[in-house]
């Protein structure tokens, strides 16, 4: 769970250093400079370290380095501010390949409720477009406090009231399945006298 919320938190880096930075300064430049320069920084030590950096670490320093560049020429924190959308997005159009979550739930699952498993998948992608339509959203209007409230809490929320959504169902669907697989199942027939 500690590395979860380790990855969490490097993903979400320079987001939060702007976001906090913008509401104790009120300048977006400073906290456009700052995130940008934290982005481009944690980048250069997970190289020096010897991590394997994969496309979306590429994509997201070069987001950052970009819409930071945007909103420093604008003075407009919206393009910062729309950064998460893309990470929503992407990882959505992702998941609309078919099947992706059979590799991610208990065999139990994938063997019992597969077809159930594969509509939650698409469920998924369209939960993240969504989610990433609403920070985009959010970010046009401007207010760094709507924003803020829907990334730091209406998102993770519905994320994770899917998921327990997702777990009831799996559940229920498992052991209906279970109960008409016994019922369909014939009796067990008595054991055959032995021949004298």
């Amino acid at each position: 769970m500690k590395a979860v919320f380790a990855k969490i938190g490097s993903d979400f880096f320079s987001t939060i250093v702007f976001v906090v930075l913008y509401f104790s300064t009120g300048n977006v430049a400073l906290a456009t400079i700052v995130a940008v320069l934290g982005a481009v920084g944690q980048f250069i030590y997970a190289k020096l370290k010897g991590q394997r950096l994969d496309l979306m670490a590429y994509a997201s320093v070069a987001l950052v380095v970009v819409l930071g560049g945007a909103t420093l020429l604008t003075n407009d924190p919206r393009f910062v501010l729309i950064k998460p959308s893309v990470g929503h997005i992407a990882v959505g159009l992702l998941m609309l390949r078919r099947d992706w979550m059979l590799r991610y739930v208990p065999p139990i699952v994938a063997e019992t409720i597969p077809d159930y498993v594969r509509i939650a998948g698409y469920g998924w992608a369209a939960l993240m477009l969504l989610l990433g339509a609403g920070v985009v959203a959010a970010a046009m209007t401007g207010d760094i406090k709507i924003w803020t409230f829907y990334v730091m809490v209406i998102a993770p929320a519905f994320k994770v009231a899917a998921v327990a959504g997702q777990y009831l169902v799996f559940r229920l669907a498992i052991r209906h399945r279970r109960r008409a697989a016994a019922v369909a199942t014939p009796a067990a027939t008595a054991p055959v006298a032995a021949e004298s």
